[in-house]
């Protein structure tokens, strides 16, 4: 198993107007000093605007590389959201994690908790919209640069600070980005193969699962 890893940041966010009154999100998370409790729908403290598509016990927590924000500042122009963590909604900031090394089924410790990997981030229009209209989304899957939920196994406490350490690895196979790829950036239309094989991974994400019977029936 790899090393623990250091945890940068960790932030919150309250839904409020975005794209007027109408069309909330809790996107602008900040960052929040001290401990954190982590549930079965996510952190204290943390909202999801529409719960038809954001939040759940699939997605309870949203990890985002910082990694990648040397990247996002060559394309965005150092855009001002980028001088702080959670410019993308994330919960978790680390460095040294990413969709490459990070794999479905995953479970780690966060701070006290339990966290299982079950899904990739599907990225939306809400990202071009804070970013100031730039085409943040399309960038973003053509990168695959989307970061992953966690399900909450045991709930505990998570602060900057603590690490997050992997325990185990059930499914070394199953890479965010392979599994991205495959359900969002178009590579099931060169694997077909592959696409019917993730119907054996059974910690992948309801919304996933639909996605690829989608797939499979097109």
């Amino acid at each position: 198993m790899t090393s623990p890893v250091p945890i940068l940041s960790v932030q919150c966010g309250k839904a409020r107007s975005f794209q007027g009154p109408d069309k909330p999100s809790a996107i602008a998370k900040t960052p929040v000093p001290g401990p954190v409790g982590v549930h079965r729908l996510g952190l204290d403290g943390d909202e999801q605007a529409d719960l038809r598509v954001h939040g759940g016990p699939d997605k309870a927590i949203h990890h985002y590389p910082h990694d990648h924000y040397a990247f996002w500042r060559d394309v965005l122009d150092d855009h001002p959201l980028l001088a702080d963590y959670g410019a993308f909604g994330e919960n978790i900031a680390t460095v040294g994690m990413t969709e490459e090394t990070v794999c479905l089924g995953d479970r780690y410790r966060l701070g006290s908790a339990l966290v299982e990997v079950s899904q990739g981030r599907q990225p939306c229009w809400k990202l071009d919209h804070r970013f100031g209209g730039q085409p943040v989304n399309a960038r973003m899957v053509k990168a695959r640069c989307t970061g992953w939920y966690y399900r909450v196994l045991e709930e505990g406490e998570v602060a900057a600070g603590d690490t997050i350490e992997l325990l185990d690895r059930p499914h070394g196979e199953w890479t965010v980005a392979r599994t991205f790829g495959l359900l969002i950036a178009g590579d099931h239309k060169r694997d077909r193969e592959g696409l019917e094989a993730l119907g054996s991974l059974d910690v992948l994400a309801e919304p996933w699962r639909k996605r690829r019977a989608q797939l499979l029936g097109a």
